[in-house]
């Protein structure tokens, strides 16, 4: 099962991503600094990160087309320049709503270009289908190490330096993506038997006619949509949740600490059991886990155990749906358009991503409480596990055509 060698792209995209998507888990410890520096509250912050992800699923759907049209290199390159700019634009300015512009749109776009979309698009075009999700996985696993190694660097370059220093010398590591990018060769591959692997000659319009007109496809983005609001809702909110019972602000980082370790691992189980069993079932089970864990940790009474409990088994099935969204939308619809498709997928999940964290806030300021938008969660975890069941996983009659 796990002998499979992954090609050398793989592994450039898992370095793009550790690039990209550790940055990007670094800003929330750039609020106060930058808050404090405008002298403008922190909403203000809140808003400029809370634009960037919104921005970040609106180009994702045409950013995934261009690399379809023009390769995954010249993408990836120019996202890393819109990265690096708009890191270096947010340390030099003194004027506050060019933040919007910088951290917002300038990083939206590059994380848009150098992020899951993109990688896994030029991981799918070389690595055969019976092993896709497994090495999906393996990538999408790289976001949380980024966490890890770029979440502690930030903290250590501030403590140096100040936050704009920090944030120029990030602008800096953007360069690495350009690197990596160079190498990047998505070629077509040849099969087994020394054959090349013949692509059919399908447009961009006939792609998104035949997604559009597969039932499966729409369920599939109402399930990624479910994720990015669980996503987001835990990501914004559990600190605040944790230290409202009581307990400690050390006690929300470890669970959110345990929450990045084990998607580590998660991340690979879950696209490694797509591998060997039926995609949509694996997706099922893995909402049902969602379900139960959300469920028992807002009936228990939180503790300091039960909240690292949490973040430890939440994040086992974190970002598991990455591999095996990617992966079903790739057996169903082929490798060649799988940018622009699942980008369009992955437009949904940032719109869940936004809702997740505003209404989250909202219910807390109408009842006092997050209880209902807990509950909420468990219910459109439960609603996600039923809805993967009917997908129709199987390739589209012209993909057994062109095979043929």
């Amino acid at each position: 099962m796990f002998t499979f060698r992954f090609p050398l792209l793989v592994w450039l995209g898992i370095g793009i991503l550790i690039t990209s998507l550790g940055i990007r888990q670094s800003f929330g410890i750039f609020m106060t600094p930058i808050s404090d520096y405008f002298q403008t509250g922190r909403e203000f912050f809140s808003f400029a990160i809370a634009l960037q992800n919104l921005l970040f699923g609106m180009f994702q759907p045409f950013v995934g087309m261009a690399a379809d049209r023009w390769g995954p290199k010249r993408i990836i390159i120019l996202g890393a320049i819109s990265y690096a700019l708009g890191l270096y634009l947010t340390s030099i300015t003194t004027e506050p709503t060019v933040v919007y512009l910088s951290l917002g749109m300038l990083v939206g776009l590059g994380l848009s270009a150098t992020s899951y979309v993109i990688v896994l698009g030029a991981v799918a075009k070389v690595v055969p289908a019976q092993h896709a999700a497994k090495a999906f996985g393996l990538t999408t696993a790289a976001g949380s190490f980024g966490m890890f190694a770029m979440i502690p660097g930030a903290q250590s370059l501030m403590s140096t330096y100040d936050w704009q220093g920090a944030l120029q010398i990030f602008a800096v590591m953007c360069s690495f993506m350009i690197v990596f990018a160079l190498f990047i060769n998505t070629a077509k591959r040849e099969d087994s038997s020394g054959h090349p692997v013949h692509e059919d000659t399908q447009t961009i319009k006939e792609a998104l006619k035949e997604a559009f007109a597969h039932k499966g496809y729409w369920l599939i983005i109402a399930g990624f949509f479910v994720c990015g609001f669980h996503v987001m809702f835990i990501a914004t909110h559990l600190p605040s949740y944790v230290m409202d019972k009581n307990l400690p602000p050390s006690t929300a980082a470890m669970a959110l600490a345990y929450v990045g370790i084990f998607n580590i691992i998660g991340s690979y189980f879950w696209g490694a059991m797509a591998d060997r069993y039926s995609k949509h079932y694996v997706m099922s089970a893995l909402y049902l886990v969602r379900t139960a864990v959300i469920a028992t940790f807002v009936m228990l009474p939180t503790t300091e155990m039960s909240a690292i409990i949490f973040g430890a088994a939440i994040g086992f099935c974190w970002l598991g749906t990455v591999p095996i969204t990617s992966g079903l939308v790739r057996q169903i619809f082929g490798a060649r358009y799988l940018s622009t498709l699942y980008g369009l997928v992955f437009f949904a999940h940032q719109i869940g991503s936004f809702l997740g964290a505003w209404v989250g806030g909202v219910i807390y300021d109408y009842y006092g409480s997050y209880d209902p938008i807990w509950w909420s969660a468990v219910v459109l975890a439960f609603i996600s596990a039923l809805i993967h069941l009917p997908i129709n996983d199987k390739p589209v009659p012209r993909l057994n055509a062109v095979t043929a």
